[in-house]
């Protein structure tokens, strides 16, 4: 075959290649904005967002189990063991017994009283860990900001020096 002997133009091929590459380009996006949905519409690196995914799901968890106080299974979800009752001493730094003072719904220790409901304001991963806010009981003000250690998956208490803005 010399140069001159090029094959015919195929038109039916070159509509199949170009249907098959925006097929797959648009699969692709709408692929990218199905994941960034599931995760929770985090302003985020998409590298985040199955962290932000994770994140939310085990706060809600957590949160969800404090709503019916169910203490047990939501520190289970705090230091990520659902096993935690064989070997308690592992988390002397946070024990059973103080969770259930700040988190019981007839604790001194709880400024929220009785958590009825709560709401993911606001998520973002800050250094190595998504700092989510959490506005409880129907509060527009003084969220609760809880971290999610990606790494462990387990949940503290923020630092008080880093919040997230809420807006005004």
């Amino acid at each position: 075959m010399t140069l001159l002997d090029a094959p015919k133009y195929d038109e039916a091929r070159e509509n199949r290649n170009r249907a098959m590459l925006y097929g797959s380009g648009g699969l692709l996006f709408i692929l990218i904005v199905a994941f960034w949905l599931v995760s929770g519409h985090p302003a985020d690196w998409p590298w985040n967002w199955y962290t932000h995914m994770r994140g939310r799901h085990a706060i809600n968890s957590f949160l969800q189990d404090v709503e019916k106080n169910d203490l047990r299974s939501a520190y289970a979800i705090w230091v990520h063991d659902p096993n935690w009752q064989q070997h308690a001493d592992k988390y002397a730094a946070y024990p059973f017994d103080r969770f259930q003072k700040d988190w019981s719904s007839t604790s001194p220790d709880n400024e929220y009283g009785v958590i009825q409901t709560h709401e993911i304001v606001a998520a973002r991963v800050f250094k190595n860990v998504l700092l989510v806010g959490v506005l409880i009981n129907g509060r527009k003000s003084k969220a609760l900001f809880l971290t999610y250690f990606p790494k462990d998956h387990t949940l503290d208490f923020a630092p008080p020096d880093e919040e997230l803005y809420l807006g005004p």
